[in-house]
């Protein structure tokens, strides 16, 4: 597959990629912290601000980037319309090896008054498929997309989340998205991220667009 840039061409002019780390030669060493670069952390994006799934898709192609295998299970979504499986599908080979995708939901909204067991086992589904590949040795980092939905409407419970965070292998990368992150799943974070709404065009009547919102 032809890419539209090379590595040379990425960089600034005035930089070049170091031989022994295969890193940016021309990045400060305040920037890059070798004894804390191999280690693995829990990053939480949630709030009611549009972007959580957003920052966690841009994280999955910068992993993708850097040679990591990437678990992405999007939960509570279901259906093939969204922008992000379409550009899956037309990965290059050696990209496509690295990122699995799992869709733990129906292809619908749920709400605590619309839930159905179809939803259940859809979520408990994608939620064993996480569990197991968390210490599998085979993924660098999973990301959990809308999790913190799941766990709030009781489909996950809390204390096995907790327990996943607090076992994970130190290599592990984990990304939790989704609104209401409960507060027990907060403290043990090490990144966490909040969005809030300040303006959106929602308000003026424009609907979910193609490309953007999915």
């Amino acid at each position: 597959m032809e890419t539209p840039f090379s590595n040379e061409d990425s960089l600034p002019a005035s930089s070049s990629l170091s031989a022994e780390t295969g890193r940016e030669t021309g990045v400060s060493d305040d920037l890059y912290n070798p004894e804390f670069s191999e280690r693995g952390y829990i990053q939480i994006y949630t709030g009611d601000g549009k972007g959580k799934t957003t920052a966690s898709l841009g994280l999955t192609f910068r992993a993708l980037g850097r040679g990591w295998n990437v678990l992405l299970v999007l939960f509570t979504k279901g259906g093939t319309d969204y922008g992000e499986l379409f550009s899956a599908r037309q990965l290059s080979p050696q990209l496509s090896k690295q990122l699995t995708i799992v869709q733990a939901g129906l292809d619908r909204i749920i709400f605590s008054h619309n839930m159905k067991p179809e939803d259940a086992q859809e979520i408990t589904n994608g939620w064993e498929i996480v569990k197991r590949a968390a210490f599998s040795g085979k993924y660098q980092m999973i990301v959990m997309d809308e999790v913190n939905i799941a766990i709030d409407l009781g489909l996950i419970p809390l204390q096995e989340m907790k327990d996943l965070l607090g076992e994970k292998p130190p290599a592990l990368e984990l990304v939790l998205t989704g609104r209401r992150a409960h507060p027990e799943i907060v403290e043990m974070a090490h990144l966490v991220s909040e969005i809030r709404p300040i303006k959106h065009y929602w308000d003026l009547g424009i609907k979910a667009r193609k490309g953007i919102e999915y």
